[in-house]
């Protein structure tokens, strides 16, 4: 029973997590990576699709005719023929059903534009390598961004707790004002429904901690109770556009697709084949089995001269090349405005954490106080209210301050292909 107990605990434990790494590695697992992996691999099946081409094809095959008139199973040379029917004895091979077994071979000896494809095939393959790269960079700055919006969430709601205790504290006090008769009633209704509208709150940030788990339990398969505790080691390291290379690369194969195209319309290919073949046949002169040997090897250069076809196909390359080659120079304007605006919103925003966590501090003493004053009479309930009610909206904008900081991290992060498991302690 004791066994049975720790497997079960080990399970259980297993959906958990602890620490950041523990997500990021869980990450892994996901179906959505998985489909990434895949994708390289397709990548990878293209790239040995091209080289195949360069390898011989081998046939073996068996096969049965039947003529209307007497054919030969073999070309006869003249002299041979002119033998054969100067002495009937001798079985001609021709007949009305004719029997073949054989093989043939043919591989390409020289084609420009297989190894051009195949350096297309290359490039594609690292594309995908590098779109693998950029879509896991991209989901674990999702886990981040997600934990630190419940980070923002836990000490929000730590905040009305703590206000909710202040409020109750009062409340007890206005309790017996009112008893007392000292205070109207309508006083203890205030407080009653401010201490409500905490409730509401609390319940309304319930809701959005539980989507928000939900998000990192799609992404990794683990169940969160709470946010885990998150410090930065490592600072973004600016630099090239990481988040393109995937769009970049694959522009650069597009235009070896280009050329492969050209080079199809131009160059000439040189090719090898051969063949041999066991014949039968019932000789039509005197109805011998008549058995033959033919065998055959060449070697073809053939230059293309007209294809319309092909004229398309070098059309659509470029067409395709030029859409890739415009989305990347969109994408590169775009990047360079919002990787410059989040940079300087960085710079604001730690800026903006200093401002607040003063801020709150001088909130704080100014609501005890504004409590000390509505104690002793000298403050009416609303204004004590309104100081409880700053502080909170204070400590709200220092901690989702704190949280836009680190999703803004994170999407430069991307754009920049830095290593977020590093970044993070």
């Amino acid at each position: 029973m004791k066994k049975y107990t720790i497997v079960f605990l080990f399970l259980v434990a297993s959906l958990y997590a602890t620490t950041m790494q523990e997500l990021f590695e869980a990450l892994r697992k996901n179906p959505t990576i998985k489909l990434d992996e895949i994708n390289l691999n397709r990548a990878k099946l293209d790239e040995d699709k091209v080289y195949s081409k360069l390898y011989p094809k081998l046939t073996i095959f068996g096969k049965y005719d039947n003529f209307s008139t007497p054919t030969g199973s073999v070309p006869i040379p003249p002299n041979t023929l002119i033998d054969m029917v100067q002495d009937p004895s001798i079985g001609q091979p021709f007949g009305y059903n004719i029997y073949r077994l054989g093989g043939s071979f043919s591989m390409p000896l020289f084609v420009k534009s297989i190894y051009t494809f195949g350096d297309q095939a290359k490039l594609m393959k690292a594309s995908s390598k590098a779109q693998k790269k950029i879509n896991l960079l991209q989901n674990e700055a999702v886990l981040v961004g997600t934990n630190a919006n419940l980070l923002y969430l836990q000490h929000l709601s730590i905040s009305l707790k703590r206000k909710a205790s202040s409020l109750k504290e009062t409340q007890k006090f206005i309790k017996i004002k009112v008893d007392t008769g000292r205070s109207a009633e309508s006083e203890l209704y205030k407080i009653e429904d401010a201490v409500m509208q905490i409730d509401i709150n609390l319940n309304n940030i319930s809701l959005q901690e539980q989507n928000a788990f939900a998000q990192i339990e799609t992404l990794t398969e683990i169940k969160l109770t709470r946010a885990i505790k998150m410090q930065a080691k490592e600072e973004i390291k600016e630099g090239t556009y990481q988040s393109l290379e995937p769009l970049r690369i694959k522009s650069l194969a597009l235009k070896y697709a280009i050329k492969a195209q050209q080079e199809k319309r131009w160059w000439p290919s040189l090719s090898a084949n051969g063949s041999y073949t066991r014949n039968y046949t019932k000789a039509y002169n005197n109805g011998d089995d008549i058995y033959e040997n033919y065998g055959q090897v060449g070697v073809l250069l053939s230059f293309p001269l007209f294809d319309e076809e092909n004229n398309v196909a070098v059309d659509e390359a470029k067409i395709s090349s030029m859409q890739v080659q415009t989305k990347l120079e969109k994408e590169k304007l775009k990047l360079d405005a919002d990787a410059k605006a989040m940079l300087t919103s960085l710079d604001l925003l730690s800026r903006s954490t200093q401002l607040y966590t003063k801020s709150v501090v001088n909130k704080k003493r100014l609501r005890d106080i504004a409590k000390v004053s509505f104690t002793n009479g000298r403050m009416d309930m609303e204004d004590y209210l309104k100081y409880e009610d700053d502080l909170v909206a204070e400590e709200a904008k220092l901690y989702q301050t704190q949280a836009q900081l680190w999703q803004i991290k994170m999407k430069l992060a991307v754009i920049y292909g830095n290593n977020i498991q590093e970044m993070i302690r």
